[in-house]
């Protein structure tokens, strides 16, 4: 008996690496070959047309005197410490406008979460290149107003930026949805107990609403910072990465190195550089959550 249920146990398991096996294959293929391609083309000099020379350190060694290398460094980290803490913002806010029993709140959420659904595609970066553009939306009201402006929104290099962080920021409807969540899973008897207390709103709000959500803003900000370091789509389609480099974003640097300049084995070590600072951020924010992070299993974040 023991034998034919041994048996039975290892034919499951056959058919289930079976039924896995062509995932598992496009994993090989397409992801786990291409990183380790890449890790020995950041050691090589490779531009496509010729086989890779050994260089060892010398691509990482030569960010160090790149300027635009570090200017891309700059314009992204700005982009994702300003942008990153607005989206969480208007997230949360509207989730709690939404968290209420009002009409027609399916189509508002719906309505708030197409953004983040289409926000990174060429199709609106187009679009949002035309309203800030030199005929667009926003500088044709500026002249009716009384305000006309030499150079448009995306060809300043001191408001191009903020342009591509507004479409950034209005791109918060999946933070929003897992917000919303998150409320509706808060107990009402603690607000009724802090209620009888006196507590205001802002009470709270800061005492109990901000606390029990911790969890979930630490989720969305890994998350969102994450996203945030990848951004490309918007730099490469609204500026081009100007005026003047102030929206020359990371990922946008390494794809000119890339496939501007054939650098192929600079472009590697760039990818392998942006990995890491991604994970050093991701460690440091984990490493911090115990300081701020409420997990009502473990009675508070300390």
């Amino acid at each position: 008996m023991k034998v034919k249920n041994g048996i039975k146990k290892e034919n499951e398991n056959l058919v289930g690496y079976l039924l896995l096996s062509p995932w598992l294959l496009g994993f090989m293929i397409m992801y786990v070959t291409p990183m380790f391609l890449s890790i020995y083309y950041s050691f090589t000099s490779y531009n496509l047309l010729s086989p890779p020379q050994w260089t060892g350190l010398d691509n990482y060694q030569r960010m160090f005197q790149d300027e635009s290398f570090w200017q891309s460094l700059k314009v992204t980290f700005f982009y994702v410490f300003v942008m990153v803490p607005l989206r969480l913002f208007f997230a949360l806010l509207v989730a709690m406008l939404l968290n209420s029993k009002r009409k027609f709140l399916g189509v508002y959420r719906t309505l708030f979460y197409i953004p983040s659904i289409v926000g990174s595609s060429v199709a609106v970066s187009i679009v949002w290149k035309q309203l800030f553009g030199n005929d667009g939306v926003a500088m044709t009201l500026l002249a009716i107003m009384g305000i006309p402006q030499d150079v448009s929104f995306i060809g300043n290099p001191s408001t191009a930026i903020w342009t591509i962080i507004a479409l950034g920021v209005w791109q918060f409807g999946s933070s929003m949805l897992i917000f919303l969540a998150a409320l509706k899973q808060i107990p009402n008897s603690l607000y009724e107990s802090s209620s009888i207390d006196g507590a205001n709103s802002w009470v709270n709000f800061t005492r109990i609403t901000i606390p029990m959500l911790t969890p979930v803003i630490f989720f969305n900000l890994i998350l969102q910072s994450i996203n945030g370091f990848r951004v490309f789509t918007e730099g490469f389609i609204i500026t081009e990465g100007g005026p003047m480099d102030s929206t020359l974003f990371y990922v946008l640097n390494l794809y000119r190195r890339a496939f501007t300049y054939f650098e192929m084995g600079y472009s590697s070590a760039m990818a392998w550089v942006l990995v890491s600072i991604i994970g050093l951020f991701t460690f440091i924010v984990f490493k911090t959550q115990n300081s701020w992070v409420y997990y009502e299993s473990k009675g508070g974040g300390k």
